[in-house]
């Protein structure tokens, strides 16, 4: 069966087969800065915006089909992991990252444009399965797909992966904080970066608090009060990003100088919230 489950738009659970949304939940918040800016925007969160908005998304870029899209330079956020990816790739900081994909399940990326293609425009991939094409793509690219037969999403997968192909610095992105123990076990001197924290439970962040380098705060209450006071660094502020170590710092630093655009930085004590962020925080 090809059926693909995402969580989008705070933890509203999508479900797409063949080319077309064919399930959604209720979805847990009632409004999101970042999805009022959304190519298709998402002004108010009902089932029916969400399908519009997801349904968008497949038609324009191919999401959860064979026509997927994998390479793109174009920026969506400014603060985004997939920027923040693909700005270190680009800069050569990291040999490469452990992703998601749609279609194809954890993947390995050395191009930052992959990086960007894939990341940039996907919500939180909960299961996938195969699609030849879009694996066929990936390996044609340059790019590692851990697990061809099965689309599985493993991170730690993954890192073998990368590490048997001969790639030593590493960015992994994490959604179940048991993965960003596991991944920091084996790899010590990995860039963990967690995404899609909306609904994360205390004991979730505090497993990130202690496991990873960058936390990006979504819709969580959990991530904002227990790893914000703790960031050495935080990127905005509706929706913020947190650098929990000087590695993760570093890489925030990095999407700055790749940013051609004004940025204001000051000194402040952590977490600095701004007037308008998700609602409610989950």
């Amino acid at each position: 069966m090809d059926e693909h489950v995402l969580e989008a738009a705070g933890r509203c659970r999508v479900v797409v087969r063949d080319g077309r949304v064919v399930e959604v939940g209720k979805p847990v918040i009632r409004e999101c800065p970042l999805a009022r800016r959304f190519a298709c925007p998402v002004t108010e969160m009902t089932p029916q915006a969400i399908t519009k908005n997801i349904q968008n998304r497949i038609d324009s870029f191919g999401m959860c089909t064979p026509g997927r899209e994998l390479i793109s330079d174009e920026v969506f956020v400014g603060f985004g992991a997939s920027e923040i990816i693909s700005s270190a790739l680009k800069s050569r900081y990291i040999d490469a990252a452990v992703i998601a994909c749609d279609g194809a399940g954890t993947v390995v990326v050395t191009r930052s444009a992959m990086a960007q293609g894939i990341g940039g425009r996907m919500s939180g991939l909960v299961s996938t399965t195969p699609i030849p094409d879009v694996i066929r793509r990936i390996e044609d690219e340059g790019g590692i797909v851990a697990d061809p037969e099965h689309a599985s999403l493993d991170p730690l997968t993954g890192v073998h992966a990368a590490r048997k192909a001969g790639h030593e610095h590493l960015i992994v992105t994490i959604s179940n904080p048991e993965d960003a123990r596991t991944v920091r076990e084996y790899d010590p001197d990995a860039i963990i970066i967690a995404v899609h924290t909306t609904g994360y439970t205390p004991e979730d962040a505090r497993l990130v608090r202690a496991y990873a380098d960058i936390v990006t705060a979504c819709a969580s209450r959990t991530v904002r009060e227990i790893c914000g006071p703790c960031a050495i660094l935080q990127a905005g502020s509706t929706v913020p990003v947190y650098a929990l170590t000087p590695g993760g710092k570093h890489l925030i630093l990095l999407r700055m100088a790749a940013i051609d655009y004004p940025l204001y930085v000051t000194h402040a004590d952590l977490p600095v919230t701004g007037e308008k962020g998700p609602n409610p925080l989950v």
